[in-house]
């Protein structure tokens, strides 16, 4: 019988990739003075496979995007079944001017491409799609799954290679995340932003090397809430997942039948929502979990197990986003990539201190990086940069970036569902759409300023031509 084996082929070539760095990690000094985690390591150890060797065997890419797109959104589902982080009743203003940390950097990157990607149209790159501007917040401060899934929707509306495209700004995020973020947190001892002391963590060969040693105590990454005999915990809580993600998938089935009746525009639309289905995967969650609260069913589900369920997934989708890159398109937009990221990563590495240390009241340097490193990577890089000074999460960052996180996801919904308009000015010739996605970054900055001022108060502009306020 012919069997298709083209997922276990993904699965295992991303599995033994990710082995590969795990080792290489824990060997090699340079991946463990950077942090590169070892999810990116195999991406690039992947990203020749798939473009030169595997098409030759008759192996698509494009199946690998697909398995990007849905570990994106199961990894939504998974975190969003948890428990809702404990409300931190604190006047130091963490969790908002978290907020307005995450959400100034999605304007000001966007704003950013937007304007320098018209200044490349008019001058040295007629034919360029203004949307390419997005993908500095899509692929610095949303992620790689984010950045292919918006990218897969404007290809069919003739952005092409848009999904490879978007993949690529995600990898090179990452590099900034990695490379300016140990960066900082070096420069930061150096010009006493922080104290010494709150880098003893280097010294700590488990998080160096990414292996926890053989002489230390294994910390418990899961707890059974199901007797084995009835059914294993893990398979019970990744039905939970499975299921939670098959009714989103019905929701917007759902939807799309809902907007056929509104005609082409209708169709377009719901076209576009499969693209940010991770918007659904999580509101999904989010339903199912209120639904489990009320009927006092919340005790089945544990944490830890859906942590290290999402942990997976967005191991597995960032090796296999990077590996899904089209090097063909990378090629032909080579110039415009490296110019707006370099001007992203320098602009993001200077705004995010600046603001951090006038807005925040306590722990402001290691709020800043976890700011930073979500702004250029992700939850996992923003954490990865925590640890280096708060290894064992005693300070409030974590826990308030979590409280942070809803809030944040809820007010940037207008912005992801303005995200298309941009590549309709490239389908249609039309730039009104362009400079309306152009005015909405724009109110999103003046909002965003607006916390930011009130929490900084007289700190606000205070010693403003140095990057670090002391």
């Amino acid at each position: 019988m012919n069997f298709s084996w083209k997922i276990v082929i993904d699965a295992g070539a991303i599995s033994v990739a990710l082995l590969v760095a795990t080792i290489i990690r824990s060997r090699v000094r340079f991946f463990q003075r950077f942090m590169i985690p070892n999810a990116l390591t195999a991406g690039f150890l992947l990203l020749p496979l798939y473009n030169y060797v595997f098409p030759g065997m008759g192996h698509q890419v494009n199946r690998l995007g697909e398995l990007v797109y849905h570990l994106l959104n199961i990894s939504f589902v998974a975190m969003t079944l948890r428990n809702a982080p404990p409300k931190i009743h604190k006047k130091s203003g963490g969790v908002v001017g978290t907020t307005t940390g995450i959400l100034s950097q999605y304007a000001i990157q966007a704003l950013t491409g937007l304007l320098l990607a018209y200044v490349l149209i008019v001058t040295v790159s007629p034919k360029l799609n203004p949307a390419i501007g997005l993908f500095l917040p899509l692929g610095f401060a949303l992620g790689p799954g984010q950045a292919f899934a918006i990218g897969r929707g404007w290809e069919a509306i003739g952005f092409e290679g848009a999904g490879s495209l978007g993949l690529t700004f995600a990898a090179l995020g990452y590099l900034w995340a990695c490379f300016a973020g140990v960066w900082l947190i070096n420069y930061g001892v150096k010009k006493g932003w922080l104290h010494q002391e709150s880098l003893q963590a280097f010294q700590d060969k488990g998080i160096m090397t990414g292996v926890v040693p053989k002489d230390r105590e294994r910390p418990v990454g899961a707890r059974l809430t199901t007797d084995s005999e009835a059914i294993d915990s893990f398979s019970f809580h990744a039905g939970m997942v499975a299921g939670t993600y098959f009714l989103s998938f019905l929701l917007l089935k759902a939807l799309t039948w809902a907007l056929s009746f509104a005609g082409n525009a209708g169709r377009e639309l719901a076209v576009n929502l499969w693209g940010i289905n991770f918007i659904f995967s999580a509101l999904t969650a989010q339903l199912v979990r209120f639904v489990m609260v009320r009927l006092k069913l919340t005790h089945v589900l544990d944490d830890s197990t859906l942590s290290r369920m999402s942990g997976f997934a967005v191991d597995y989708m960032v090796a296999g986003a990077i590996a899904a890159i089209s090097l063909v398109f990378v090629g032909q937009y080579w110039m415009e990539i490296l110019f707006l990221s370099t001007v992203c990563g320098i602009l993001t590495t200077i705004t995010v201190p600046w603001m951090a240390s006038r807005m925040f009241k306590d722990y402001r340097f290691e709020r800043m990086m976890m700011i930073y490193g979500c702004s250029t990577g992700t939850l996992s890089t923003g954490l990865a940069l925590l640890r280096v000074l708060d290894p064992e999460y005693r300070t409030p960052v974590a826990s308030d970036y979590m409280v942070s996180a809803g809030l944040t996801f809820l007010l940037a919904i207008p912005f992801i569902l303005s995200i298309n308009l941009p590549a309709k000015a490239g389908q249609t010739g039309d730039m009104a759409p362009f400079w309306l996605m152009v005015i909405i970054s724009g109110a999103y900055l003046a909002v965003t300023l607006g916390m930011y001022v009130y929490l900084a108060r007289r700190r606000t502009l205070a010693q403003a031509g140095k990057v670090w306020h002391p």
